[in-house]
């Protein structure tokens, strides 16, 4: 029977992150196909403010926490992209590919995460949030339609569009379609050992690439919360005047106070999907599992011992299959050679 074994992770450039409790580690393989592992730990802030770890307000603090350590692990992997410009003798490359790494991590200061976050949210909610509504008052304008059930629709309906539309089209990136077959080696590590088998390569090749607390999954569960959640606000009339530019700001100003109990339900739905084998949560997972035939490819070996490179630096599996209950946090070191416990119950989605 499957279990529960509270890691998450990421595909990213040529790697894959993973993430137990208060660790991380990115494992990254070189153009000389040495795989690089770098271990940090990471504190959430519901450690200092508990109520933020509350049920539907944990969510939204996950959520830009594992942004936070996304787009630091991205930045991160980077470094390990091959150029196509002529090579270096092998040791000065390795070098200069080590020092690169090195520092990559400390050049993002916090004032550039946030701006980086502050953008992506930005573009975000604009593609998958403002642009479909505007398309549903446009259709509104245009047929007299006065039906806020038929608006909500169209709005959702748009919203689906553009978000598989968006997915497809960056898979046809070659860059992209390689840290989609790293999605799929994160996938199947993490169900491997989730399934009780030894995490081997042989073992993980055999597993499924899907996964039911992907943040895929996530997404379209966002997706759907939000069509339900913005329908029952369209039968609402919170603006009567005759100004179309008004209400628009006005339903976008709702939105975007809802978002947060959006993401909150959606979180605890993911939360509850992980943990449950339940033949009505396996339904309305589904749609997410589906989703996830675009973002995740299937890795060859290469790329599945990146990832269970990544998962042996937080998470003691062997501990896990043998069903012990204690520390499950890997051995392997911190990258400045101290070893690091991992404490605390934050892990990403």
């Amino acid at each position: 029977m499957k279990r529960y074994s509270g890691i998450g992770g990421q595909a990213v450039m040529e790697g894959v992150m993973m993430r137990n409790k208060n660790r991380y580690a990115v494992a990254c393989r070189k153009p000389d196909g040495e795989i690089v592992v770098d271990v940090k730990e990471t504190h959430s802030i519901t450690e200092k403010l508990p109520f933020l770890g509350w049920p539907f307000l944990r969510g939204t603090v996950s959520l830009i926490e594992s942004m936070v350590i996304g787009i630091k692990t991205l930045m991160y992997s980077a470094d390990f992209i091959e150029d196509e410009a002529p090579k270096k003798d092998a040791a000065a490359n390795a070098t200069e590919k080590d020092g690169a790494a090195a520092k990559s991590e400390s050049t993002m200061t916090p004032f550039m995460i946030f701006c980086t976050i502050a953008l992506s949210l930005g573009l975000s909610i604009g593609l998958f949030f403002f642009l479909p509504l505007l398309i549903a008052e446009g259709v509104e304008m245009l047929t007299g339609w006065d039906s806020p059930f038929a608006v909500s629709c169209i709005e959702g309906v748009t919203r689906i569009l553009i978000f598989v539309g968006y997915v497809a089209a960056i898979s046809l990136l070659p860059d992209i379609k390689r840290v989609y077959r790293y999605h799929g080696a994160e996938h199947k590590s993490i169900n491997c050992i989730e399934n009780g088998l030894p995490l081997t390569v042989e073992n993980a090749r055999a597993s499924s690439k899907e996964h039911k607390r992907c943040g895929t999954s996530f997404l379209i569960i966002v997706i759907a919360i939000s069509i339900l959640v913005f329908s029952i606000v369209n039968c609402f009339v919170i603006y009567d005047g005759d100004s179309r530019i008004i209400k628009i700001l006005v339903r976008f100003g709702i939105r975007l106070l809802l978002l947060p109990l959006v993401a909150g339900i959606s979180y605890e739905f993911l939360r509850l999907a992980g943990r449950s084998e339940s033949r009505i949560v396996n339904i309305l997972s589904r749609p997410g599992i589906w989703m996830q035939g675009l973002t995740t490819k299937e890795p060859d070996d290469a790329m599945l011992e990146c990832a269970i490179a990544s998962v042996e630096a937080v998470f003691d599996w062997k501990a896990f299959i043998n069903g012990e209950q204690n520390d499950l946090s890997g051995s392997t070191q911190n990258s400045d050679g101290t070893a690091s416990e991992c404490t605390g119950s934050g892990c990403g989605l």
